[in-house]
């Protein structure tokens, strides 16, 4: 019998996993709850479309403030702890933010409650599952707190424009506050931080401080690549995302066919982060299936830049979406593999904070490269083309991790 073969794993895993995904996804869909109703906010609010993106854009901001906080939280006192503080102010604010919504300044503050939650909640992915999953089950175990980030992004997309035309924008802002309420309640009350026995050999589960362990990584090659390609590949996500429908718009394609391509674009990635990190797992690789997620995202971007004809361009859309948010969770279990024995929830924050830095930056050059008149985003796009290429260039100089061979 193997060292492997004799450690026990729970079922209760599995639950643990699903109750964390279910706040997890809740914080996304309540980052992102403005986006697909900006007009109607703004009108609602009585400001301007910018005002509204600052809801969204807050959270970037907040989470570069948080990262170090909530990771020294995560790494020192556990995943249960400090996804319960992220899950407790996440519940209140999105009931503030519900109960006083027709003032905006109340909205903003309670969006800035919820994103300093955030990071405590998404920054634990990794922490999860090192606690509870065998070291062959983690990228899918990963995959899956992904997927919920990607889910919650989903539902605020399809549920937001529905609940605001059924119920006004403040009765779907109270809805959001319930259904929070109850996602944390479940999380606090049914959320271990750990089985009774852990899923790794004697020894394993060790962790060195998190300011000796942040050392080590910043002074880890591999790891400071990775974080070049986090910074390029989130980077790339959140501006794409923002700008979807100024991408196609000057194209002559309509806001609901924007939307679809947005819509598709997230279910390419959903599926990607089922897929991928399955086969990580199972053929014990990490950098081939990153460096695979970059090469296949390009053609898409290629045709989200080019086409003109709507079916190719939702094709296109969902490839990108496939392979560029597939390789975020086998990323985020490549970084905490490869910088072992540093705490999970460090280098977990540390690549997610690229993304939030990267994604203020390419949300604004974006639009400043903009074409005069027509609009048209092609420069920016080719741009973002370029950094992929850069990226997989970078990619190709990984080594393999180590706790994979």
């Amino acid at each position: 019998m193997t060292e492997q073969e004799s450690i026990r794993v729970y079922g209760y895993r599995w639950f643990v996993l699903l109750v964390f995904m279910f706040i997890a996804g809740i914080t996304q869909l309540l980052w992102i709850t403005f986006a697909p109703i900006t007009g109607i906010a703004a009108q609602f609010f009585g400001t301007s479309d910018l005002s509204v993106g600052l809801l969204s854009m807050c959270f970037m901001v907040v989470y570069i403030v948080m990262v170090l906080p909530s990771a020294w939280v995560i790494d020192t006192y556990g995943f249960r702890a400090a996804a319960g503080i992220g899950a407790a102010l996440t519940a209140i604010f999105a009931l503030t933010r519900g109960i006083f919504a027709p003032n905006y300044t109340i909205v903003l503050v309670s969006q800035i409650g919820i994103a300093i939650g955030q990071p405590f909640i998404i920054g634990s992915i990794t922490k999860v599952a090192a606690r509870w999953f065998l070291i062959n089950e983690r990228a899918t175990a990963a995959g899956l707190g992904t997927l919920s980030l990607y889910l919650g992004i989903l539902a605020a997309m399809i549920l937001t424009p529905c609940l605001t035309v059924k119920y006004g924008v403040q009765g779907m802002l109270v809805i959001y506050g319930i259904v929070s309420v109850a996602a944390a309640i479940m999380f606090v009350v049914f959320a271990r931080e750990k089985p009774p026995t852990p899923p790794c050999p004697p020894g394993h589960e060790e962790r060195v401080l998190m300011f000796d362990g942040l050392k080590k990584m910043l002074r880890q090659k591999d790891f400071v690549v990775l974080l070049i390609i986090f910074f390029i590949g989130l980077g790339m996500f959140n501006s794409v995302s923002t700008w979807i429908e100024n991408i196609v718009r000057p194209r002559g394609f309509s806001i609901s066919q924007a939307g679809m391509l947005g819509g598709l674009m997230l279910i390419g990635g959903i599926v990607g982060a089922i897929v991928m990190p399955v086969l990580s797992d199972k053929y014990r690789k990490r950098r081939i299936f990153i460096l695979v997620s970059l090469i296949g995202l390009a053609p898409g971007l290629l045709g989200m830049t080019y086409f003109t004809s709507y079916l190719p361009l939702l094709c296109s859309g969902f490839v990108f979406g496939f392979f560029l948010l597939s390789a975020g969770p086998i990323g985020f279990q490549y970084g905490a593999e490869i910088t072992y024995p540093a705490p999970e929830g460090t280098s977990n924050n540390l690549l997610l904070v690229m993304g939030q830095i990267s994604g203020i930056v390419f949300i604004f050059g974006m639009d400043m490269l903009k074409a005069p008149g027509t609009g048209s985003m092609t420069t920016s796009l080719l741009m973002l083309i370029g950094l992929t290429i850069i990226s997989i260039m970078l990619c190709a100089m990984l080594k393999e991790s180590p706790l994979r061979d």
